[in-house]
């Protein structure tokens, strides 16, 4: 399990990380949001031990982490940091060699991960000659090549196409399978939806909103209704607890504040023409994301 209790970081007088407490458990993939300059990354980097934190834990298995496991840890950044006159080959070996692994070992993963990803024509290929989407799944290797007990992905779908992404998805659900500890970053809401368990969302380096997902969603109290009918925006919109009517190409979404207005829609819509869907939802991550972060950064 990794445990981080009331950690900050400051930079000078600057407070990146403000009292930061979370845990992730063996095969849980756990959300780290926030807005670029939230703190993100420095959290990150202070897991791993890159950068020293000023106050509070951090500890993997029971354990400070440090050199001792640091080769047990996968960590793919937002920004690439590979070194693009190396082959894919000596790529991957440099970093393998880094985690304590032989050549025979890293040699025989890296064949099962260019395969795995259909890139097997790329191993003797320099890095600066593979397109964006590949040289990104050669930062995954490298990120996974040790089979880590703890993995951080931060924005790990960058230059990727919807197919690769898929594929990157795949894998990464195979690996929580396998007991993996996942810490997920995107700005991409619905990546995280389909993922994280648990997040925490960051604002000033302060956690704003944390706990399950299907918690957080459940415990907010506005809720989407979709309907297919024949309606009046303008009566919609002037029903007690509408906050707002949006029409799309299939359907009309009306906002509502609580769970109480849905019986308001309700006996509207039941005097509609050509009825033919009434669904609640709650919230999307997005929505969620948009209205706490939102207003905490107007204020």
């Amino acid at each position: 399990m990794l445990t981080l209790e009331h950690v900050t970081k400051y930079y000078d007088q600057l407070k990146a990380v403000d009292d930061l407490s979370f845990e992730v458990k063996k095969g849980e993939i756990f959300g780290l949001l926030g807005v670029n300059g939230a703190g993100k990354t420095t959290t990150f980097r202070m897991i791993i031990g890159l950068l020293a934190k000023d106050n509070g834990t951090i500890l993997l298995d029971g354990k400070p982490i440090d050199y001792n496991v640091t080769d047990k840890i996968g960590f793919l950044t937002e920004e690439r940091s590979l070194l693009t006159k190396l082959t894919v080959k000596e790529q991957v070996i440099y970093y393998g060699v880094l985690k304590g692994m032989d050549e025979k070992n890293i040699l025989n993963r890296l064949d099962y991960w260019l395969k795995r990803f259909h890139i097997e024509e790329y191993k003797n290929r320099k890095i600066k000659e593979l397109s964006k989407g590949n040289q990104q799944k050669i930062q995954f290797i490298t990120a996974i090549i040790n089979d880590p007990e703890l993995l951080i992905l931060d924005e790990p779908f960058t230059g990727l196409d919807p197919i690769n992404v898929e594929q990157f998805m795949e894998v990464i659900k195979e690996l929580k399978e396998k007991n993996t500890i996942i810490i997920f970053s995107s700005h991409r809401m619905e990546h995280v939806e389909l993922f994280c368990e648990k997040l925490v969302i960051l604002v000033h380096g302060k956690s704003v909103l944390s706990g399950s997902l299907k918690e957080i969603k459940k415990s907010y109290q506005k809720k989407n209704i979709h309907i297919q009918a024949d309606v009046d925006i303008s009566k919609l919109k002037e029903i007690e607890g509408v906050i707002d009517v949006e029409k799309t190409a299939e359907d009309y979404i009306v906002k509502i504040k609580d769970q109480e207005s849905i019986s308001n829609v309700f006996n509207y819509i039941k005097k509609c023409q050509n009825v033919t869907e009434f669904r609640v939802e709650d919230p999307t991550l997005n929505e969620i994301f948009l209205e706490k972060v939102g207003v905490l950064y107007e204020d």
